[in-house]
């Protein structure tokens, strides 16, 4: 029993030691724990000049591709992705983006990425799916749904980007202060986008903090090329709301201090078919902040579209 107990106390020992001495590793095998529990596999695809990577689980006849924001990447849906497992999903890192290509000479405007994604979805055989997405990747979605409407047959903006606020947002005059909050130089800065980001920031396991932070800070110096092309355009979907004829469902974060909630009434004024759900305690990412709650919502609005 002794010798037991040793031996168990050993491993608890070594376990404990790894999670802390190697924390990308732990935080990989996190991750693919996470993909497995919502039936998604990597898988990688060339479009264009870029190499894209993506996740895809699912059967159904119905797809639902996802757009990540600026800086995220296609693990940033892992935790609604379960509740939506019924559906056919498809998940790309957005050039420039995870662990898509990033390339200097190349332009991730607007325009550009729309063409790619287009590109990914003809080689993936989409012709008909559901398109949502957080922040720019909602951005993106209502972008898609205006120039390729054939496409789309619903659209989801998860505290999208793409309107001027009424009101500014906190992060709107950290901007006009001269503070960039998406460009980090600091495990400090990382802290200080989390709780911009978030209404409470969730846990977040030690491995995967580390790797948030070590894979935020190698990507500054291309975050802010990428971020020079698309700034000029996050609120050039304002008038094009119109030309949006899919079925929409704006979902936002009360408590959003990235981009403010006052955008909400002007994604309604200029949106000829939408739903509006409003999640209370919640911020800009509400598929992470409230994973079930969002799918519920998401979930209701796929299934109205039936009757």
């Amino acid at each position: 029993m002794t010798t037991l107990f040793i031996v168990l106390a050993g491993m608890i020992v070594v376990t404990i030691g790894a999670y802390y001495a190697f924390p990308l590793r732990v935080a990989e095998s996190l991750i693919q724990l996470a993909r497995r529990k919502a039936g998604l596999v990597k898988k990688v695809i060339q479009v264009d000049d870029h190499t894209l990577t993506y996740l895809e689980g699912g059967t159904c006849a119905e797809t639902i591709l996802l757009l990540h924001g600026f800086a995220g990447n296609k693990d940033h849906w892992l935790a609604i992705a379960p509740y939506l497992k019924d559906y056919h999903l498809v998940i790309p890192d957005l050039p420039g983006h995870g662990e898509s290509s990033k390339r200097e000479e190349a332009n991730y405007n607007t325009v550009r990425q729309i063409d790619r994604l287009h590109d990914f979805a003809r080689q993936l055989h989409l012709k008909k799916f559901h398109l949502a997405g957080n922040s720019m990747g909602g951005m993106f979605s209502g972008a898609y749904a205006v120039r390729y409407p054939e496409d789309v047959l619903s659209v989801g903006l998860f505290n999208p980007a793409g309107v001027r606020a009424t009101q500014p947002s906190e992060a709107a005059k950290m901007l006009e202060r001269g503070e960039n909050p998406l460009m980090l130089e600091s495990e400090a800065d990382f802290d200080r986008l989390s709780g911009l980001v978030f209404f409470k920031p969730p846990f977040m396991p030690y491995p995967l903090r580390k790797m948030s932070v070590a894979t935020a800070l190698g990507n500054n110096v291309f975050n802010q090329k990428m971020l020079k092309e698309i700034v000029p355009e996050t609120q050039a979907l304002e008038p094009e709301l119109a030309r949006i004829t899919a079925p929409t469902l704006i979902l936002w974060g009360a408590q959003d201090r990235f981009l403010d909630i006052s955008s909400v009434a002007v994604f309604e004024s200029g949106l000829k078919n939408h739903q509006t759900v409003i999640l209370q305690n919640c911020g800009h990412v509400p598929m992470i902040e409230k994973p079930r709650e969002t799918a519920e919502a998401y979930l209701a609005f796929l299934k109205g579209l039936a009757k």
